[in-house]
């Protein structure tokens, strides 16, 4: 896979997926608005306006209105900048690379410190992690962002890497299906999807899921199967987190005491399903390690970077092994 930076245009065809996502280009966005008053006075259905601007591939400022309001859960109760529901309107976008993209999620640093853009760079990398190993995946956009927080006072001005993520019902057409709104067990699941999306959840560390529940996973129907796609990786222990912490399961807590140990949270599935998922992924370990790569330049600490690389390692070394797998995946894998 070749580096981000190297691929700038916005202009490549393809088929089904939105002008935005259309190049791994980093897009330079300037941002204005409160962060008190996403918090304060926005809601599902209440959203406030703004102006937003992006630079182009070639090096030109363009200028849309957009709404926006907070959301997520943890994020958006406990986070100085909480993450964002973009919703664009037809005419806004005409003639920009947000043409097709009604609705967007935006990821943002929990706290405007030191570091903290490392953390938004990793969990990206979690979403092109899945999409190099899943066909039904989100797409997402790395971007640089200068933002503005307007204060009562004196505005501040910070700036940071962000990302854009697509909408699911972007990703149901693009696949001729639909969203799930209903409640499926993994069993009922398809058996590669749901064994790929549980052992990529391991690889990154993440135990803050449940596509039973519909907990940062969303389900589709596809193709008359139903195909469990993850989001939301900020408490994995690829990311780490300052503020990430096991999950609980109900009031049962989980047998590790910090995100960076892994623990499998899938369900049983024949011998065949778990070898077939496990080469996929040994498959595609260069493609993973060439993503990681790709990213290095925007981190602002290689210690980071190396830490994250050494934590994907030690996953492979678990794959490589027909000991490890069967010990740490296949033996430990749920009946209910």
């Amino acid at each position: 896979m070749p580096g981000f930076a190297q691929i700038d245009s916005d202009s490549i065809k393809i088929p089904e997926v939105a002008k935005l996502f259309r190049s791994e280009r980093v897009v330079p966005v300037k941002m204005s608005y409160s962060s008190k008053a996403i918090k304060r006075e926005t809601n599902d259905s209440v959203y406030i306006p703004t102006i937003f601007e992006y630079q182009t591939s070639k090096g030109k400022w363009k200028t849309l209105q957009l709404n926006l309001r907070g959301r997520g859960e943890f994020r958006y109760k406990n986070c100085t900048y909480t993450p964002l529901k973009l919703k664009i309107k037809k005419d806004s976008a005409k003639g920009t690379i947000f043409k097709g993209s009604k609705q967007l999620k935006m990821v943002m640093p929990c706290y405007v410190r030191s570091g903290n853009s490392n953390k938004v760079v990793k969990e990206y990398m979690a979403y092109k992690f899945y999409e190099q190993l899943s066909p039904y995946h989100f797409k997402t956009r790395l971007l640089d962002i200068d933002y503005i927080d307007v204060k009562s006072k004196k505005p501040k001005k910070h700036e940071f890497m962000g990302f854009l993520i697509e909408d699911d019902k972007v990703v149901a057409k693009r696949h001729n299906g639909n969203v799930l709104n209903i409640k499926v067990h993994p069993l009922g699941q398809e058996g590669l999807c749901s064994v790929r999306n549980a052992l990529f959840q391991y690889m990154i560390g993440n135990t803050d899921y449940s596509s039973a529940y519909g907990h940062n996973v969303k389900l589709f129907f596809i193709d008359k199967n139903t195909i469990p796609v993850p989001y939301d990786f900020d408490m994995s222990g690829l990311v780490n987190a300052n503020y990430a912490v096991v999950s609980q399961i109900g009031n049962k807590t989980l047998p590790i005491d910090n995100v960076r140990h892994r623990l499998y949270r899938g369900f049983k599935h024949p011998e065949d399903v778990f070898q077939t998922v496990r080469q996929e992924f040994l498959s595609q370990k260069d493609a993973i390690f060439n993503i990681m790569e790709a990213c290095k330049p925007f981190f602002d600490s290689n210690t980071e970077y190396e830490h994250a690389k050494s934590y994907i390692a030690e996953f492979y070394e678990i794959l490589n092994s027909d000991t490890k797998f069967s010990n740490n995946i296949v033996r430990v894998a749920r009946t209910k």
